[in-house]
């Protein structure tokens, strides 16, 4: 019904790298925490799969979040913004986002 819902070896080593390019992208500690993942988009003009990523700074108080209108699996380093822009992606506290 819901087909393999366990990624394979691949699979789990893109998730793995997306996090790392994340991680030094963005200058982020050890204790920093990363949430990679890959949801399915229903709307029109959406891609089928898009992979989405959150991080909070180590304090753990400010969450930053992006999508890239790819499969994880797609995605590459230059498709992360700037480590510059890092500020830029982060959520006002009250904002609420279905996705992450």
């Amino acid at each position: 019904m819901f087909g393999n819902l366990r990624p394979d070896a691949t699979q789990d080593a893109a998730f793995a790298c997306v996090e790392a390019w994340v991680r030094e992208r963005f200058r982020l500690d050890a204790e920093a925490t990363v949430l990679v993942t890959e949801l399915q988009c229903a709307l029109p003009g959406c891609p089928p799969l898009e992979t989405v990523i959150a991080f909070w700074t180590a304090d753990g108080d400010i969450r930053h979040h992006l999508k890239v209108f790819k499969p994880v699996r797609e995605v590459a380093p230059d498709d992360l913004p700037p480590w510059w822009m890092k500020e830029a992606l982060a959520a006002p506290p009250d904002w609420v986002c279905d996705c992450c």
